[in-house]
C-alpha cells in the first residue's frame, strides 16, 4: 500500500513540473492536428478510389 501512496504522490510531483500549453497554442494546436487528419482522410480515400479504379478496369 505504501508503494502505490508514494507512486501517486511522485506522480503529483511530477505533474506540477509539466509546462502545460497555453489556451491560444492548445487552439492552434488542435486546428493543425484536425487540419492534417481531414487532409490524410481525403488523400488516403482518393488514394483508395484511385485504385479501386484501376483494379475494376483491370479486371473487366
Amino acid at each position: 500500500m505504501n508503494r502505490l501512496i508514494s507512486f501517486f504522490k511522485d506522480v503529483s510531483k511530477e505533474m506540477r513540473k509539466v509546462s502545460w500549453p497555453k489556451r491560444k497554442e492548445l487552439y492552434r494546436y488542435t486546428v493543425t492536428v484536425l487540419l492534417t487528419v481531414v487532409f490524410f482522410a481525403i488523400f488516403f480515400a482518393v488514394i483508395d478510389l484511385g485504385i479501386s479504379y484501376v483494379i475494376r478496369t483491370i479486371l473487366e
